[in-house]
């Protein structure tokens, strides 16, 4: 069984680092699901907690449950809003050329027979915002930190390979799925705010191991910590 690792948690909120590979809804063929894991989720409290928003399977990385109906409308609303700050990192499969950007790309759902469902970049779609930064490259891969302003279904995704120009390593919709055992992209950190005198919700995920197997490191979470001043003598 997958090993669930709580990143926060407090009396309203509970942050887990979803392992690549687990759907948060039972897939049709069957098989396992956070759905079946949110009784242990409870940890002492009489409700099952709720997620406030969506992972891929394949994607790894900070997802936010609420553990009460009021606490979930909230932490909806903050998402809607935009006022969340959310932190991914992408192994792409390509060496990007530049060292930042914004991606600005409509996306629309489209589906066929053939191959299903996929987003795909439409003026008349739903708009959507990501902002980037590459933070490593080696072996025709780079690391790059993607900061999506929106949320739209597969937006790193499309903007990855439509935007950029190099697709995630490893997927199999908008790229190809050789390369790597999954579509590597990680939700490395979370922000949450919260009204009030309440500290916003903090979680950062470290970074998988199938991401340190391609030689790949988290520069800016691994970054030293500014010192503290002493306080000057009385």
């Amino acid at each position: 069984m997958m090993q669930l690792e709580i990143l926060f948690e407090d009396g309203e909120a509970l942050v887990i680092d979803k392992p690549a590979g687990l759907p948060l809804d039972r897939p049709r063929a069957g098989g396992q699901c956070l759905e079946d894991r949110l009784d242990e989720l409870k940890l002492g409290f009489h409700r099952e907690p709720a997620p406030v928003h969506r992972l891929d399977q394949a994607t790894s990385g900070c997802l936010l449950l609420a553990r009460n109906p009021k606490a979930l409308k909230r932490f909806s609303a903050a998402f809607e809003e935009r006022t969340v700050e959310k932190r991914y990192l992408g192994i792409v499969a390509g060496e990007v050329a530049e060292d930042e950007g914004t991606i600005a790309l409509n996306l629309s759902k489209v589906s066929t027979a053939k191959d299903g469902w996929r987003m795909i970049p439409a003026r008349k779609g739903k708009p959507a915002v990501t902002h980037w930064r590459k933070l490593d490259a080696r072996n025709g891969l780079t690391l790059v930190e993607f900061r999506p302003e929106t949320g739209r279904t597969h937006q790193i995704r499309v903007h990855a390979a439509s935007g950029l120009g190099f697709p995630l390593l490893g997927d199999p919709v908008y790229g190809t799925k050789s390369g790597a055992p999954r579509t590597m992209l990680h939700a490395a950190g979370l922000t949450v705010p919260r009204g009030g005198e309440k500290a916003p919700i903090v979680a950062v995920a470290p970074l998988p191991a199938d991401f340190a197997a391609f030689g790949f490191a988290d520069i800016a979470s691994e970054a030293p910590s500014q010192p503290v001043p002493e306080s000057p003598d009385e």
